[in-house]
């Protein structure tokens, strides 16, 4: 919530109303209410909330308190509406906030669940689900406990998607039809599973395991969410060092900013198209994204040079990819990327650099983004120049395939352009004008197409 303004603040007040009144019955004592059950279950989840308001141990990830669904809904399978609503409480008026004001969100978060779970277990009694949990020397009328126990679970995921949806559009100012779209269909299958582990765990209460149970199912989970912590924390590692490498490039080379990230997304659309797993296309993204980290040792005076570059100087460019090889060599999760970077600019003929490697010899890594790499160097808008059309650059593309381009790789580009689209953007300092002093000799070179010389694509700096 950006601000908890007065209409934020009078939904808040809503809901919390609608959940005393759920809660109601349980508390004036009219609902035979099995105390002992709810006390337990609402303070199981009051523990497993408490370890969300800090990270694991070298973790900075909490647990999320979605971790717990099962615990509410295996309280909606166990104990009547009124009752249920009230286990939520304690655990979410303790819970982790992750931005201010800490008060109102728990305050919504405890109303939201506690009318959640109370529109659940109201479901799932109507149905008759409490009669096929079991019970005294009574077995579990399994599988018919499915059918309530997964309506419960859908009327609990539709309750939980409105109020959220609702929420966003009163508090954050989101139009309705964006707040509630795609929440119901991205949290079901996810509830789904939820579903079935409370429903497990109330027919283990029933039998003789009891309270034993929620330690059978909640430990497991318990690890789980560790794991997938620490899975987490791993990538968002990852997702920092990429972040932090394309940075210092752009800094350094400011006139192509922007570049490294659309190589990425283009490398990705060629890697769909040829069938790669999701793993491998995650690579590729990342050989994208740093196939010009190698500009970080070449020096600045270069990179920004006004005017054509002496045959020094291109030497000096050429020898960006090595540099690039060398700065992520110990980056183990870059795996192929790391050969990408370093032959980007070979060519299938054999006259491309650093090592003039030709046809297969060139990893097919580096055959995707050589070609993202000239596309987008095509379609961008430079200071000098202004980007050409998607299907001339294509023209080109294909019109060099087989001597400079791996034509598979032209081929698998055209069609998830055709499939997805795509949108130049114009690169750092495009919006500038013309710069002072900058000379056309090097513009008309580019625009000769990347066959004009050994370069693998339109930027004359790599």
């Amino acid at each position: 919530m950006r601000a908890t303004r007065g209409a934020a603040r009078a939904f808040i007040a809503t809901v919390a109303a609608g959940a005393v009144c759920c809660a109601a019955p349980a508390l004036s004592g009219s609902a035979g209410t099995p105390w002992g059950t709810t006390a337990l279950l609402a303070g199981l989840y009051l523990v497993c909330e408490l370890p969300g308001r800090r990270p694991f141990p070298g973790n900075s990830l909490p647990i999320s308190a979605g971790s717990f669904f099962p615990l509410l809904l295996a309280a909606a399978f166990l104990l009547p509406p009124a009752a249920a609503a009230l286990v939520a409480v304690p655990g979410s008026l303790v819970g982790r906030v992750e931005r201010p004001p800490a008060a109102e969100r728990r305050v919504w978060r405890a109303a939201q669940l506690a009318v959640t779970v109370w529109a659940a277990s109201a479901v799932h009694g109507l149905l008759g689900g409490p009669a096929t949990l079991g019970g005294p020397g009574r077995l579990p009328d399994l599988p018919y406990a499915m059918l309530p126990g997964c309506a419960a679970v859908l009327a609990f995921s539709l309750v939980l998607a409105a109020l959220d949806g609702s929420v966003l559009a009163v508090a954050e100012r989101v139009p309705p039809r964006r707040a509630w779209s795609g929440l119901p269909g991205r949290s079901l299958g996810p509830h789904l599973v939820h579903g079935l582990a409370g429903l497990m765990m109330a027919v283990l209460w029933h039998g003789p395991y009891g309270p034993l149970s929620a330690l059978l199912v909640l430990l497991p989970m318990y690890i789980s969410c560790w794991v997938f912590a620490q899975y987490h924390r791993e990538h968002a590692a990852h997702r920092a060092t990429i972040r932090a490498l394309v940075e210092a490039v752009d800094l350094k080379d400011t006139y192509t900013r922007g570049h490294s990230e659309r190589v990425g997304r283009a490398s990705v659309l060629i890697a769909r198209e040829l069938g790669m797993d999701q793993d491998r296309m995650e690579v590729v993204r990342f050989a994208g994204i740093l196939h010009d980290v190698g500009k970080l040792g070449v020096p600045t005076r270069v990179l920004r040079k006004d005017g054509p570059l002496t045959p020094e100087e291109r030497q000096v460019i050429e020898l960006h990819p090595e540099y690039g090889h060398e700065i992520v060599r110990g980056i183990g999760f870059l795996g192929e990327a790391r050969a990408a970077i370093l032959h980007h600019h070979e060519r299938l003929d054999g006259t491309g650099y650093p090592y003039g490697l030709s046809g297969r010899e060139i990893p097919e890594f580096a055959r995707v983004v050589a070609v993202a790499d000239a596309f987008d160097a095509m379609t961008s808008t430079r200071s000098y120049r202004r980007g050409r059309p998607v299907p001339a650059a294509l023209a080109e593309l294909k019109r060099c395939a087989g001597t400079q381009f791996d034509p598979r790789m032209v081929r698998a580009l055209a069609r998830g352009l055709e499939r997805h689209g795509w949108a130049p953007e114009t690169a750092a300092g495009a919006a500038d004008g013309p710069v002072p002093g900058r000379v056309p000799a090097p513009a008309a070179a580019e625009e000769a197409g990347p066959a004009a010389g050994r370069r693998a694509s339109a930027d004359r700096r790599g």
